[in-house]
């Protein structure tokens, strides 16, 4: 990929299914450089013929679609340019979308009711006086912050706009409405709700919402009942799972059984302080609803399987996303707990449907050699069909290279799998070739089979490229993920080191040109790489975690994640812990020229950590230089503003051919 093909990253997004199974819609989503925003429509997807996808909707931006359970209707978002996305209807077979909301902030999450006569949608509501689109955020009042949660990367300030559910009604036979009808407010208050779901018989909802007492010093969160046709002002949510007696659960998503008699729940055990969040992978628990009552059952492995964020249900039995060696695989879980792959093998499945009436499964995956498809499944006979080439346009360049996997050892015996990329022999020639080892951010997180543009920038300048999953990763078991609990900078070092000596060992690749790079955690170890051996020619620390003492204050998250995976200062023994993997405090043993990159609005990462690790190096006398992106959070890489994402691919080549040059 040139930094240009950025816009040839044709994504889609989760899929909603026609209850027949003929046909599924989907988003897609590309980078577009000449607006600066990103763009992209509805696509109606046949499922069963030889028809190519079509377009349903021809917005700037039109995403997360949900159709009606006749068929009839499709409710999305559309955002125009430079606008806040606001839901829609438009009929499944074509036509004029309606709009139906005005939320100031923006609509989230349509979806329509059981009998299809309303629509759910989640909003963000402005404190009196604040974000309003003509106003200046200088002259608002000043916040009074008495709490340790207060705001969020990639939004900002949350104790002022809430979250809440509305509902409005869907035009009736389809006339477009005199005015915007009124929306009816489901939750209100300071305590915010998320992922909301329609019970089978519409007379309520369920969703996720932090309401318990304790809920400014833990992460723990509950499933939520909520009423949808309140007589007047709404009633607090009520708790299905309640953390105020005694559930340990941070729940993470939430769909109730098509009977109505369960809940299934995507959830992780937080431990007796509902902070043990190192590794503490999501599950899949089942929930009775109504008479039955009880406690919620976990049915998924807990040393094992970490789930991603996305639940369906196949006549009966909940569909999963599990964690497996860099894919991401979509499963079956009966009723016992047998798991059965339905999606399996190098796939990243990002989204999952099943059509109603036929029990279609429909998902939306990527793979090495693309960023995203649409696939047909059929569970009785394992079928799966790929129905979109949407990558077509980015392969056709000639510029996509496929990672190979590799398996290394560690000094202490440990199996390590990563992968390792090379440049086209027929314009590169044999080698051996620059390396770059590539560090991904969590740190429990894992790199994935799929098309990565990282990657394929890199490796279409003339670069190797090493990656893969140290210890600390998520897919690979809850052991794996915690052997860095109290140890960063240990065998997660190790792991890194032994990939880059394995690839190393192609004579394809030069042992002696190796630069390394990563962002987040990733900025950490490569800062942290580059504080214990002088081996690499050159290095990009990227929106870093850099010096955990000041996270504490800085960060979002700092008032948790630093503590639970580095230690205290405070705690006996904790500074000496806390310096011995701290990269601030071994700062002047740096030598590596290093490019700092960090975002002015990253709130996760703190701006402040990359301007100190900059300033440090430079009063030392080493080289380095610092990028600043402004209006960019800790998601820069993956969903900035798309000319940044290109000037800042422009920048790394730069850094790159200046202390890694491509011979010949």
């Amino acid at each position: 990929m040139l930094p240009t093909d950025i816009e040839l990253l044709h994504v889609p997004g989760p899929p909603a299914a026609l209850p027949d199974g003929t046909r599924a819609v989907v988003s897609v989503v590309r980078p577009d450089l000449a607006d600066d925003e990103y763009v992209g429509h509805l696509w109606s997807v046949d499922l069963e013929g030889d028809d190519a996808p079509r377009p349903l909707t021809r917005g700037h931006r039109d995403t997360a679609p949900d159709v009606s359970p006749d068929g009839r209707w499709v409710v999305f978002l559309r955002a125009e340019h430079e606008g806040k996305p606001q839901v829609h209807v438009v009929e499944a077979a074509g036509g004029e979308p309606i709009r139906l909301t005005d939320a100031p902030l923006g609509a989230s999450e349509p979806r329509f009711s059981p009998d299809g006569t309303r629509i759910v949608y989640l909003a963000r509501v402005p404190e009196e006086g604040r974000y309003s689109a003509d106003g200046s955020p200088g002259a608002e009042e000043p916040r009074h912050i008495t709490e340790l949660r207060y705001r969020a990367d990639g939004i900002g300030f949350v104790r002022d706009r809430p979250q809440h559910a509305f509902v409005v009604d869907v035009p009736v036979d389809g006339e477009r409405p005199a005015a915007l009808p009124e929306p009816v407010a489901l939750t209100a208050g300071d305590i915010g709700v998320a992922g909301v779901r329609w019970l089978p018989s519409g007379e309520a909802l369920v969703g996720v919402s932090a309401r318990h007492a304790s809920r400014e010093s833990d992460l723990r969160s509950d499933a939520v009942l909520i009423d949808a046709s309140p007589a007047g002002d709404p009633a607090p949510p009520v708790p299905l799972t309640d953390a105020d007696q005694g559930s340990r659960l941070g729940v993470d998503a939430v769909l109730p059984s098509s009977d109505g008699s369960t809940l299934w729940l995507l959830a992780s055990d937080l431990g007796p302080t509902g902070r043990d969040f190192v590794a503490a992978q999501v599950g899949l628990y089942r929930l009775p609803l109504g008479a039955a009552g009880g406690a919620p059952e976990r049915l998924t492995d807990p040393e094992s399987d970490q789930l991603a964020g996305a639940l369906a249900e196949l006549d009966g039995d909940p569909l999963v996303i599990v964690e497996r060696r860099g894919a991401a695989h979509l499963v079956r879980v009966a009723a016992d707990g047998t798991a059965t792959t339905l999606v399996g093998g190098t796939s990243v499945v990002t989204g999952v449907a099943v059509a109603s009436r036929t029990g279609r499964v429909v998902v939306t995956a990527a793979s090495p050699s693309s960023s995203g498809e649409v696939l047909s499944v059929d569970a009785a006979s394992g079928r799966v069909q790929t129905r979109t080439d949407l990558s077509a346009p980015l392969r056709e360049t000639g510029r996509v290279r496929e990672p190979v996997e590799l398996v290394a050892t560690a000094p202490d015996g440990y199996e390590v799998h990563g992968w390792v990329v090379t440049p086209d022999e027929q314009r590169y020639g044999s080698g051996p070739h620059p390396t770059i080892l590539l560090i991904h951010g969590g740190p429990f997180a894992q790199y994935t089979h799929a098309l990565f543009d990282e990657v394929q920038v890199l490796v279409e300048a003339g670069y190797g490229v090493v990656l893969g999953n140290p210890r600390g990763s998520s897919g690979y078991g809850r052991e794996h993920g915690l052997a860095i609990r109290g140890a960063f900078g240990t065998v997660d070092t190790e792991d890194v080191l032994a990939l880059l000596g394995s690839a190393l060992e192609d004579p394809a690749l030069d042992g002696e040109r190796v630069g390394v790079m990563g962002g987040s955690y990733g900025g950490y170890l490569t800062a942290w790489l580059t504080t214990r051996t002088d081996r690499f020619a050159a290095a990009i620390v990227e929106r870093g975690f850099l010096d955990p003492i000041s996270f504490v204050g800085s960060s979002d998250i700092g008032w948790f994640f630093g503590l639970e995976y580095l230690g205290d200062a405070n705690d006996e023994h904790g500074a000496v812990a806390l310096a011995a993997q701290s990269p601030m405090a071994h700062v002047g043993d740096v030598r590596t020229p290093t490019l700092v990159i960090h975002s002015e609005q990253d709130w996760r990462c703190p701006v402040e950590q990359g301007q100190r690790w900059f300033v440090e190096l430079k009063r030392r006398g080493v080289e380095t230089e610092l990028l600043l992106f402004p209006g960019e959070g800790h998601e820069l890489t993956r969903s900035g503003r798309p000319r940044h994402r290109k000037v800042r691919f422009d920048h790394v080549l730069r850094w790159w051919s200046t202390h890694l040059p491509i011979e010949g």
